[in-house]
């Protein structure tokens, strides 16, 4: 049993006055943030069908409905966002990004405001630490691509902007009572999100596929559809904002049909029979299967075929966002604390049940609901709860190799 949750680490030396969980954005922000995936997913669990003690009266801010809405992608997965740009653009740019005592500042608002939503703080507060850190981290990214002028990567922090005026759509509803505002606040960071994947997925899966499986050259695309497809999910983001997309018709159907296509066939052209004997990189090609099917659920409801939008929101939410961002953050955790790249076997697990609970969320509760919400929901606490038991002592620990970071 022992060897299912070996890390195989070496010994390492290290001078870095520094807490290593403080050197580098992912280190707290994916630790924190699937720490907070699960809190999420495990209050909610028990919230929606009513669980709670009679008499119980903690509620947090805007309800549960409201809560789960807004704290999945504005608080776990934009931790994850936070996270991975920090470091990507620090190697993108070959510039120092957040570090100690910044980048505890700007983790501390981040919790702060996870805080507050949860223990029902009144949004006039709330949204001092919330809209905080989406700006403070717009300025941090930016400021790093400014500083090495890579202009073909602004479109980073120009998402990350967004974002925020998203969370002002969903705060200004909130604080009116317009619940159109909330949803289409909601709705708005979802695409901005697949934007990113989108974004971040066409750069490193190939390359990643590439170096796991030891090929010659990394099979990609034309850059032109990576971008399409990126500026596609922005437009739809513009449009949720506006509450347009909301009601079922042929031209969105048509639209994500086309989305749907191009997705997968981006996906033909990365495949590799050689990713299903290596975890790190079948949970990546699966997770990005998600989406396809996601768009493809949408194309259905908007053609009239399915009575709920549910499917393909879900199989993009839960499938595409919770697959890759385990996907990502396992590889590049192990990656970037000088870590062998392999999955131990408890984490390849986390990644089957990842998928498991997509597809009980997808195909199983859309006709038998509880049922397949309580097994989605455990398979994704299993999921990001191994990651967390797994990956908490490497993310508090130096890098194995003894190099900076």
């Amino acid at each position: 049993m022992a060897e299912l949750f070996t890390l195989n680490e070496p010994r390492n030396t290290d001078s870095d006055p520094v807490f290593p969980l403080w050197r580098l954005g992912f280190r707290p922000f994916f630790l924190f943030g699937s720490a907070f995936g699960v809190l999420c997913v495990a209050l909610w669990i028990v919230a929606f069908p009513n669980w709670l003690p009679q008499g119980f009266q903690w509620e947090p801010l805007d309800g549960w409905l409201g809560w789960h809405r807004h704290e999945m992608p504005f608080g776990f997965a934009t931790a994850i966002v936070a996270g991975f740009l920090l470091t990507a653009i620090q190697n993108w740019t070959s510039r120092p990004s957040l570090r100690g005592r910044s980048l505890l500042g700007l983790f501390a608002l981040w919790a702060v405001a996870r805080l507050c939503w949860l223990f029902g703080v009144p949004w006039q507060w709330t949204m001092l630490p919330e809209l905080a850190f989406m700006f403070l981290l717009t300025f941090s990214t930016g400021r790093l691509l400014w500083g090495a002028r890579q202009s073909h990567n602004y479109s980073a922090p120009a998402t990350i902007l967004l974002m925020g005026l998203a969370d002002i759509e969903f705060i200004a509803g909130l604080a009116t009572g317009n619940e159109q505002w909330q949803y289409s606040g909601a709705m708005a960071v979802i695409w901005l999100i697949v934007a990113l994947m989108t974004m971040i997925g066409g750069r490193v899966i190939p390359f990643f596929t590439q170096r796991g499986l030891n090929r010659m050259a990394a099979r990609t695309v034309p850059l032109r559809l990576d971008l399409g497809l990126m500026i596609a999910a922005m437009l739809l983001a513009a449009l949720a904002a506006f509450g347009l997309g909301v009601q079922p018709g042929w031209p969105f159907a048509v639209l994500f049909a086309a989305l749907a296509v191009a997705h997968a066939y981006r996906l033909w052209r990365w495949y590799d029979n050689g990713v299903w004997g290596v975890p790190l990189l079948w949970s990546l090609h699966a997770a990005c299967w998600w989406m396809p099917l996601g768009f493809a659920g949408l194309a259905a409801y908007h053609a009239g075929w399915l009575a709920s939008s549910s499917i393909g929101l879900h199989a993009l939410t839960v499938g595409a966002m919770g697959g890759l961002i385990l996907a990502m953050i396992a590889r590049v955790s192990l990656g970037h604390t000088g870590r062998p790249l392999q999955a131990s076997k408890a984490m390849t697990w986390a990644f089957a049940f990842i998928n498991l609970g997509a597809a009980a969320r997808v195909f199983l509760a859309p006709w038998f609901f509880l049922p397949g919400l309580v097994v989605a929901s455990l398979c994704w606490l299993l999921a990001f709860g191994l990651f967390v038991g797994l990956y908490a002592p490497i993310l508090c620990r130096p890098r194995a190799d003894g190099a900076p970071g």
